[in-house]
């Protein structure tokens, strides 16, 4: 791990939020999204009479979910320092340099390159798995980390 990273957890007594429940606070934003996207496209998807229709009505509608998810993280981010989800698992994100919420940059650069790892097969989340500071690619970029509260 980075030695600054490990001064400042230690000198602020802060602990990175396991992968557990990184990956749980993501299940529960995912599926908190997909309700929604499914309820403003209900019209849409009540006429879908089966998997494929549903799946070529959420094909239609990609480049809204991105942007709905890229609004939903960086709004929730910079304001709270957490979505629902990571809320809900007691973790927040923080800024290394200030050790508050990201800034309006970051969160935006956090979400923007969440969305990009998650279209590149989710290796930004394996790298953060196998990261010592369990810094996935958009907390590289947005240089920030996600600790318990």
């Amino acid at each position: 791990m980075n030695e600054e990273i490990e001064d400042i957890l230690f000198r602020e007594d802060l602990k990175l939020a396991d992968i557990k429940k990184r990956a749980m606070a993501f299940f529960i934003d995912e599926m908190l999204l997909s309700f929604l996207l499914i309820i403003a496209l209900w019209d849409t998807f009540s006429t879908a009479t089966n998997v494929e229709e549903m799946i070529n009505v959420t094909n239609m509608f990609f480049l809204e979910y991105m942007f709905m998810k890229i609004a939903y993280q960086g709004f929730f981010i910079m304001h709270y320092g957490a979505s629902l989800g990571k809320m809900a698992m007691k973790i927040r994100v923080i800024e290394i340099k200030t050790l508050d919420n990201p800034s309006v940059v970051s969160s935006l650069n956090r979400a923007i390159f969440r969305v990009i790892s998650e279209m590149i097969f989710y290796l930004g989340f394996l790298w953060g798995i196998l990261d010592p500071a369990r810094q996935t690619w958009h907390d590289k970029t947005a240089r920030t980390l996600v600790v318990n509260v």
